[in-house]
């Protein structure tokens, strides 16, 4: 078997698998207005391979003696690699204060570690990273170590977490992603008011 062909299986294989868990991915990404994460990634899937194609063309050009289905292959894999990682989140632990209910708040920090033990108003902090890349449903327990996955509240259905920009603090504004736990054993949400955020925080630990 030559070269060629052995890069050819190699890199073909990458790409199905790299294929597959994207699109099993793309179910849990929030989506965008009335869109489905899945369907706005769908989106972009066939642009980065329309775009592969052209690529593999140009390189083609370079590399004659190397087959087009080797080289789209190629670049399949490595672009769909680069889009695993943009879609990357981590799932978060947050650890919350035994029989709290109400607004968790998890504010933007310039930490370097996150603060994922969250304070008796439910405020917590997250470094710049985590603060772009996550979206997934967070684990959260209580203190004495129970975990209440049945009382979180997310944004929509499309999306867990809610972004919120809180004015003012200095002039600028404080930015946030926040859910809501219900009340032990209740099926509706409370009514808890909006918290104002500067009253509350850490200034020293607040990112703008």
């Amino acid at each position: 078997m030559t070269i060629d062909n052995k890069l050819k299986i190699l890199f073909g294989t990458a790409s199905v698998l790299l294929l597959c868990t994207l699109i099993i991915k793309l179910n849990y990404v929030p989506g965008g207005m009335i869109l489905s994460g899945l369907f706005i990634g769908g989106m972009l899937l066939v642009g980065i391979l329309i775009g592969c194609v052209v690529l593999a063309s140009i390189l083609k050009l370079i590399f004659k003696f190397t087959s087009f289905l080797t080289l789209f292959t190629i670049t399949t894999s490595v672009s769909l690699l680069i889009f695993h990682y943009q879609l990357y989140s981590p799932t978060l632990k947050i650890i919350v204060p035994d029989n709290y209910a109400g607004e968790i708040n998890l504010v933007r920090s310039n930490i370097e570690e996150n603060i994922l033990v969250v304070d008796s108003n439910g405020i917590g902090y997250l470094n710049e990273w985590t603060f772009k890349k996550t979206y997934t449903k967070p684990i959260v327990e209580r203190v004495n170590g129970k975990r209440i996955d049945a009382e979180l509240v997310g944004y929509n259905s499309s999306a867990f977490w809610a972004r919120v920009k809180s004015c003012c603090l200095h002039g600028r504004n404080i930015e946030s992603m926040s859910f809501k736990i219900l009340p032990e054993n209740s099926l509706v949400a409370e009514d808890y008011g909006v918290k104002s955020l500067t009253e509350l925080v850490d200034e020293k630990l607040v990112a703008f």
